[in-house]
């Protein structure tokens, strides 16, 4: 199978050259895509003047992750698209352990080990886990010697075109960030379809300085991720008795957070809220392609 690369790009010139001359080496490549999102650094001008081979999609205004990583896919000539972020280096090799995994044709993505040296010492992810509690879905970092994943990441992981197009892509209602990749990768779940964790295939995350932190309030970036965990649920849960712990323990979350002044998780339930009528439109549309109970799906995310 053909792999096509697509790199969403936001002011990501620190780390643009290491990453594309590590991807020119690899022989297996079909081509490599840039999408950049109206950066206000040198990205552009790097690209264009050290990797005239690399497809650039120049993006005049700022329209957010999932737009920058969906405009990069239908753009691809490869059956598999490997999705990166700017501040992902792969280590040697490391497609080798990826591609087998696509001879299963219900195999959607396959999610890369994620090494990120902090606080002096290797941490591990890439493999996710999570349960349904207090009417929301938990999401935490799972045990990397399993294969089974709730998510694969959308900046570190390898997709199958089709399937993605099949089930829509990541969906900008949550913009500007988080849980895009965790929401298709529970609709393609849910659909019947498959996402393994391949340890043997591994990154290195670094965690670009300038991205999500330097450009949003820790405030806001609670508000945001608040809203849309909330987001997921209306979108995707359809089991009865989930869906009833959600609504009564919504209000009880909402008047506690009141009461301790956690305005984040005030304000991100009133901006989920402000997105209902979408989010009806698109759960109804969502819904032809439910094959599989969300009991089932997270029995198999415990540990």
């Amino acid at each position: 199978m053909k792999i096509s690369v697509v790199i969403p790009n936001y002011n990501g010139e620190e780390n643009l050259n290491k990453i594309l001359s590590e991807l020119e080496t690899i022989s297996n490549i079909l081509e490599i895509i840039v999408v950049d999102d109206a950066s206000s650094d040198n990205s552009v001008g790097i690209i264009k003047k050290n990797f005239p081979n690399v497809k650039l999609i120049e993006r005049l205004e700022n329209r957010g992750f999932s737009s920058s990583v969906n405009d990069g896919v239908k753009a691809v000539h490869g059956q598999l698209v490997l999705l990166l972020n700017t501040d992902v280096i792969p280590e040697i090799n490391f497609l080798d352990s990826l591609t087998h995994h696509f001879e299963d044709p219900d195999v959607f993505a396959v999610g890369c080990l994620q090494k990120s040296y902090e606080h002096n010492k290797i941490i591990f992810r890439g493999r996710g886990i999570g349960n349904f509690s207090k009417g929301l879905l938990i999401h935490q970092r799972g045990e990397v010697g399993k294969q089974n994943t709730l998510w694969v990441s959308a900046g570190a992981g390898l997709f199958r075109k089709d399937i993605w197009q099949k089930i829509g892509g990541l969906d900008s209602i949550y913009n500007p960030f988080y849980w895009e990749d965790i929401d298709i990768s529970y609709r393609a779940l849910k659909a019947g379809y498959k996402l393994v964790f391949e340890s043997q295939s591994a990154v290195w995350h670094y965690h670009e300085k300038g991205s999500i932190k330097n450009r949003y309030t820790q405030n806001k970036i609670k508000e945001i991720s608040y809203r849309n965990q909330i987001l997921f649920i209306w979108l995707n849960i359809s089991d009865k008795e989930y869906l009833l712990r959600h609504l009564l323990y919504l209000p009880y979350l909402f008047f506690k957070s009141l009461i301790y002044f956690d305005f984040s998780f005030v304000i991100g339930c009133i901006s989920a809220l402000l997105k209902l009528p979408k989010v009806l439109i698109l759960r109804k549309k969502r819904k032809k392609l439910w094959n599989i109970s969300d009991r089932e799906i997270l029995s198999h995310f415990k540990s």
